[in-house]
């Protein structure tokens, strides 16, 4: 009998014959193309496919992100001669999991596992925690109305419970009133409500309800108003809440919400710590490009480390769907007159330019509307450059600015609005901007200032593992072991016309002082500095940095010493303005954290306006002096961890119950840097309470970032990662708030959170001192 399917899912032919099983190729590379047999479940949630060695794990359809046809990867791409692209298709997994390539027997084949998975995919994105609650009689298997501990195992796997096998057992047996094995009924609801009880909830909830089993509309408000701070239309908002999250239809006909009710509330994006509002597009975007921090990568081409890791297309497909506005592009001469990206002098693979550039043009836009940055590390002979500029033009078409947006020379840059649905390429150019616009000059051409002076020397320097002694990329090492380093000597004037003219308002120029920048450079000029050089600028000139910042575009890139593809902090770089900010997104950790709960916001457009004080180009503000800020003192920021609700209740390494506690973390100017956390609690890792009280000064907020962190205590060792969640201090809503935790890749791990009160102090004003 055909088990009962989940909501929104009808068995149709085509989910049948995926059911019946599909006998595809799976491919990892040219040479490696294997016969695999692939079946959904009957679940409809699961995907088994046949696998050698080691026995493979079904696929879930909540891991699977998107579903892309056609050759739309980098081994497809290498395969496009040998199949057909309507026979081709690749699933996209969530988070850095490697894609699954797939080769269907047929168009049809193909085509119907594309559509079916789509049809599951956007099912399993909209299930709330309710719906899959509903799954019940899905998982009782032999359809007796009873559930068995096998049965009830599967039902905590589809609502995401990650919980311990014993602590599962015991609450069963808790549950199983009649002693049976099995559980039926009242037992099922009584284990759920085990489950999920939350005691502090339901104490919160009591608080604000008179009869201690409703909350009418104005018990609501109430609490909107008292802790929530809810202050505009509050009426309107209980009444929403209501409809959206009650589900008893007599309480909603009555303008109440249950306990059940309330805690849903509490656990939407309208009880989320994130204000909902600043997750779409809430900030001005007619600003110049300099008055934005552009969400920014560095090698977006590499997926591993610098040096013997894969050049692939899927770094800039994932970067520009998570909001990057600023890719990175290494070009090299390559075979048959094509250029290549790869990371010159390393073991790193190729790939050609044309396929980075279709690639850019197909993603381009599709997670954001504003303009992307190309930054061209060009280490081609002219008659390739040639091959550069041609292909950026003939595949990019209308996307590729190769003019001002007003034809005159400009005294500010553009802003995104002005540039939307355009990419920007920063290079080397030929003399002035203004040349081009008014007409040939006097002046000789100026390609002194170069990407590859200054910046490519810096960036140009790395470690190989079996010396002692650094080496330039450009270094040629005899077959002899001689090592004969030689200086990095480019012709500066070795730039092709037709590439130098699609550089427009990104000019690639060496930085010789702040002084002489202010004098001689122009707002269409841009300077690269490697993370020690921007951190001594910072050092020794802070105030003079902001100033530069507010009118002039500046990226930041890794040292050339980091071949592990590790990165910098970026809020040092945030805290003078610096705009790109260039980061290994295939790095996870801390410094990715930060940089994602950055531009979570503003509609993950990639742009977010920075602070009125650090536009102004006579501003005071230097970070290192947080009285250099105009305005009152010190915000406090108070947060009371109370508890957390259904985390990865085991140590994935050896089964082991965690012991979780919370750090919290303030990134921002130096007098705000600070970490705090909280105890740890014995072997509990689904329901931990806490309910301890951490407290931080704030001098900049609007430079602030918050990073919650959950680890698993270990006296012994080092403590292991659980979740975490960052984001912007302008971005926090106050009062009882959940925090819904992200794994280590920036991924959800629904339904893991905590639950916290959040009080924002602001200092008395004159009038109350």
């Amino acid at each position: 009998m055909q088990p009962t399917l989940p909501t929104g899912i009808q068995l149709t032919d085509t989910l049948e014959q995926m059911q019946q099983g599909t006998l595809m190729r799976k491919v990892k590379s040219k040479s490696w193309k294997k016969q695999r047999y692939f079946k959904l479940q009957d679940d409809c949630m699961t995907i088994w496919y046949q696998q050698a060695s080691p026995p493979s794990a079904p696929v879930s359809i909540s891991d699977v992100e998107t579903v892309r046809e056609g050759h739309q990867s980098e081994v497809l791409q290498s395969l496009a001669d040998e199949f057909p692209p309507e026979r081709c298709f690749t699933i996209v997994f969530y988070g850095r999991r490697g894609n699954l390539d797939l080769i269907a027997g047929s168009a049809e084949e193909a085509q119907c596992w594309v559509q079916g998975l789509r049809q599951l995919i956007e099912v399993a994105t909209s299930m709330d925690q309710r719906e899959k609650i509903d799954q019940y009689p899905s998982s009782d298997k032999n359809k007796d109305g009873r559930m068995n501990f096998k049965e009830v195992q599967r039902l905590l796997k589809m609502m995401n419970i990650d919980m311990n096998e014993d602590h599962a057992l015991r609450l069963f047996q808790a549950a199983d009133k009649s002693e049976s094995g099995t559980l039926e009924g009242e037992e099922f609801v009584l284990f759920y409500k085990t489950l999920t009880q939350r005691e502090e909830v339901l104490s919160l909830f009591q608080d604000f309800s008179e009869d201690g089993k409703k909350l009418t509309l104005l018990e609501l408000v109430d609490f909107l108003r008292q802790e929530q701070l809810e202050d505009e239309g509050t009426e309107e908002l209980a009444m929403e809440l209501i409809d959206k999250y009650e589900p008893s239809e007599t309480a909603r006909a009555r303008h109440a919400l249950s306990a059940d009710g309330f805690l849903m509330y509490l656990c939407s994006p309208e009880g989320s710590i994130f204000n909902p509002r600043h997750r779409a597009l809430w900030q001005d975007m007619s600003q110049p490009l300099c008055h934005y921090f552009i969400s920014s990568s560095h090698n977006t081409y590499l997926i591993e480390d610098q040096i013997r890791g894969q050049s692939s297309i899927e770094g800039y497909i994932r970067a520009l769907k998570r909001g990057c506005r600023c890719l990175e592009v290494d070009c090299w001469d390559g075979p048959n007159g094509e250029p290549m990206v790869y990371h010159g002098h390393t073991f790193t693979s190729k790939i050609p330019f044309r396929e980075v550039v279709s690639t850019l043009g197909k993603y381009a836009f599709k997670t954001s509307d504003y303009p992307v940055i190309l930054s061209l590390e060009n280490h081609c002979s002219i008659e390739q450059q040639e091959v550069l500029a041609q292909q950026l033009k003939d595949i990019l078409g209308e996307q590729l600015l190769t003019a001002t947006t007003d034809g005159r020379v400009p005294t500010q840059l553009p802003s995104p609005e002005e540039l939307k649905h355009k990419i920007l390429l920063k290079g080397k150019k030929i003399g002035r901007l203004e040349d081009k616009l008014d007409g040939p000059g006097d002046e000789a051409p100026d390609v002194s200032d170069d990407d590859n002076g200054a910046e490519a020397e810096e960036e140009s320097c790395f470690w190989l593992p079996w010396t002692l002694q650094p080496v330039s990329w450009g270094t040629v090492l005899p077959s002899g072991g001689t090592q004969h380093v030689s200086a990095l000597q480019k012709d500066k004037e070795n730039l092709a016309q037709a590439l130098s003219d699609c550089v427009i308002y990104c000019k690639s120029v060496s930085f010789r002082g702040f002084q002489e920048a202010r004098s001689h450079s122009r707002p269409s000029e841009i300077s690269s500095f490697a993370e020690a050089k921007a951190r001594k600028l910072i050092r020794d000139a802070g105030n003079e940095f902001v100033r530069h910042n507010a009118w002039q575009l500046t990226r930041i890139y890794p040292s050339g010493m980091r071949t592990d593809s590790s990165n910098y902090s970026p809020q040092e770089m945030w805290n003078v303005g610096c705009q790109i900010v260039a980061l290994n997104f295939q790095t996870a950790g801390m410094e990715m954290d930060l940089c994602d709960g950055l531009f979570s916001q503003n509609g993950r457009c990639g742009y977010v306006l920075k602070p009125p004080f650090m536009r102004d180009e006579e501003t005071l503000f230097n970070p290192s002096d947080p009285g250099s800020r105009e305005g009152p003192g010190p915000i406090t920021l108070t947060i009371q961890l109370l508890s957390g609700s259904r985390g990865p209740l085991a140590n994935t390494k050896d089964g082991a119950v965690i012991d979780p506690l919370v750090r919290v973390e303030i990134h921002g100017v130096p007098a705000d840097q600070a970490r705090q956390e909280t105890k740890y609690i014995e072997n509990n890792g689904f329901n931990p309470r806490w309910d301890e009280t951490l407290q931080f000064q704030l001098h900049v907020p609007e430079l602030a970032l918050v990073r919650f962190v959950v680890e698993d205590y270990d006296k012994t060792s080092r403590n292991d990662f659980v979740g975490q969640f960052t984001l912007a201090f302008t971005n926090i809503k106050p009062g009882y708030r959940h925090i819904h935790l992200l794994s280590k890749d920036g991924t959800s791990i629904p339904p893991s959170s905590l639950f916290v009160h959040i009080r924002i102090t602001e200092p008395p004003g004159p009038e109350q001192d």
